[in-house]
């Protein structure tokens, strides 16, 4: 078996759809499509997107002939095989809109997973719920907690020859994307056809400037905006091939990734700054010598703060094997906007404003200098994508000038109308004229904007704005044995102030190595950020993420607050 082709062996049209069926069937009249690999690396399936679309499209005849009506969401665990990837375009076909959702936690149980599951497809009013087989179980308790109508398997539907297929207009809805955050309280963003083609647009045509020999390679989980977006929708649109590894197989095993990037000659490529540090530490002991990542024009960076220091180890690690740092490529976006809204100029790399801390935190000011102890490295994430706009504004809603630091807002063709079924939530975010509050904190220079952290994460001490990224960066980076996602720094309500808490997960039962490793954070934070902080210490791997990877600190928060760590401040 052979990949397909990297050449779609004609002119490309530069996602300019007016829906994503067009995008598909335009696809389909080429010899490119989808690569699905397995847990080991090995190509288990080479799919051309002509495939895709027909067995799509009779699934989405028995879908309909099986009881479900146009409009319908359709709850889909998104594991990386064709069985999800084609039940989400038969959604499609059907006028049905798919709502992916997560797989299991390596480390979680049955129990919580059932309930989680069932409480987005609930949310999401499912009229079904389909997952793989070997879920079958666990989805069918799921779906009945959620009161979905039709309990069947997708291998169970009945035929549905002949059935009349509905028209997909631009402004239906596409698919109902859950945000990183909501799993207490799940909140659907509900993106359209022509959101989707609008942000598609602007990331392939501006942003990745797609040439004919491009080849895409992803490890992104599907059910997050960045793998279903950036690494199955948007590089159809622009008729490319896709290699698609499972999530499994790179938390297994993380230079996979890059194998395949180098035996597929493939040039684009994204992940949080985690995914490349995790490679660049399995490189100091495993051999690289094999790869040839020559090829590799564009490594974007999305889905979490844009951490520098991994990266140039990252750069330095694999240099040897032909990647270019000028190859990294910063973003920033989130699901509310489909995806993307700024990114970097290519072939530049990595453009690092190292600032004043104190400035920071006292003044809302950007300004470099400072001691050499209070300065703390951002990253630009280039221009807003074209037909967008962003606007970083004060507590009053003005303008802010450059180098100024305020909430970011933002603009344009891609962002949602809302949140599904939640017109409180969508007012709390979206003005009138189209305006959303992003959540963000950040600062626009030359035209280009530089997040710097959460609004909402932002702890008050003694009249001061501390950002809890400053505090574990700072831990993990100084402090040996720490790695990225080791700790968590939040504020919980104190008699008169409020606490600052420190979480951090430790891998060592002995006392005596638990001990210093608490006093050395404590000191460390005390002595380099004025702080003075309880420090306690948790589990290996003890500490909540968010869909994409990040650290969710208002999760830990939470169960930090009902006792769920039995952790001892030390």
């Amino acid at each position: 078996m052979t990949p397909t082709p990297t050449a779609p062996q004609r002119p490309l049209r530069n996602a300019d759809f007016a829906t994503l069926l067009e995008a598909l069937e335009f696809a389909a009249q080429g010899p490119t499509g989808l690569n699905l690999y397995s847990l080991r690396g090995e190509l288990v399936r080479a799919w051309p997107y002509a495939e895709v679309a027909s067995e799509a499209e009779a699934l989405a005849r028995s879908m309909l002939a099986a009881g479900l009506e146009p409009g319908d969401r359709v709850a889909l665990i998104a594991e990386t095989n064709d069985e999800f990837i084609r039940a989400f375009f038969a959604c499609q076909y059907a006028g049905l809109i798919p709502a992916p959702l997560p797989l299991p936690a390596p480390l979680g149980g049955r129990e919580a997973y059932v309930e989680q599951i069932g409480r987005m497809a609930a949310s999401a009013e499912a009229a079904a719920l389909f997952g793989p087989a070997a879920l079958s179980e666990w989805v069918r308790d799921a779906g009945r907690a959620a009161g979905v109508r039709l309990d069947l398997n997708l291998a169970d539907l009945p035929e549905g020859a002949g059935r009349e297929l509905p028209r997909v207009a631009p402004d239906d809805p596409c698919y109902l994307q859950f945000s990183s955050g909501s799993t207490r309280f799940p909140t659907g963003v509900l993106v359209t056809h022509r959101a989707l083609m609008a942000n598609a647009f602007a990331s392939t045509s501006h942003g990745l400037a797609v040439r004919p020999q491009d080849r895409t390679v992803s490890w992104l989980p599907l059910y997050h905006d960045m793998g279903l977006v950036g690494f199955l929708l948007s590089p159809l649109c622009r008729q490319m091939s896709q290699d698609l590894l499972p999530t499994g197989a790179f938390v297994r095993r993380p230079l996979l990734w890059l194998d395949l990037m180098s035996r597929n000659r493939a040039t684009i490529t994204y992940s949080p700054t985690f995914g490349y540090e995790l490679c660049a530490r399995r490189a100091e002991t495993a051999d690289i010598s094999h790869l040839d990542l020559s090829c590799w024009r564009v490594a974007g960076l999305g889905g979490d703060m844009v951490r520098a220091g991994p990266l140039e180890m990252f750069a330095e690690r694999f240099a040897p094997v032909g990647f270019d740092p000028k190859a990294f490529v910063a973003s920033y976006g989130m699901a509310e906007a489909t995806l993307g809204l700024t990114m970097a100029p290519l072939g530049r790399g990595l453009t690092i404003e190292t600032l004043d801390v104190d400035r920071l935190e006292r003044d809302g000011v950007a300004a470099h200098g400072g001691r050499a102890d209070r300065q703390r490295a951002f990253v630009r994430c280039g221009p807003i994508f074209p037909d967008h706009q962003l606007e970083v504004r004060d507590e009053t809603g003005a303008v802010l000038p450059d180098w100024r630091v305020g909430r970011a807002f933002a603009r344009g063709p891609s962002l949602m109308r809302g949140y599904f079924r939640n017109p409180e939530a969508s007012a709390a975010v979206l003005s009138d004229d189209g305006w959303l509050d992003t959540g963000d904190l950040g600062f626009m220079a030359d035209g280009e904007f530089t997040p710097t952290g959460r609004a909402k994460d932002l702890i008050l001490l003694n009249g001061r704005n501390v950002w809890p990224q400053d505090l574990e960066w700072t831990a993990e980076q100084e402090l040996a044995g720490l790695r990225s996602g080791d700790v968590a720094a939040f504020a919980v309500d104190g008699e008169a102030e409020e606490k600052l808490v420190i979480l951090v997960q430790c891998r060592s039962s002995d006392p005596e190595v638990r001990r210093k490793l608490a006093e050395d954070v404590a000191a460390l934070l005390r002595a380099r950020h004025s702080v003075d902080p309880q420090v306690h210490l948790v589990g290996a791997h003890a500490l909540p993420q968010t869909s994409s990877g990040k650290l969710s600190r208002s999760k830990a928060r939470a169960l930090f607050l009902a006792g769920a760590f039995n952790a001892v401040a030390v």
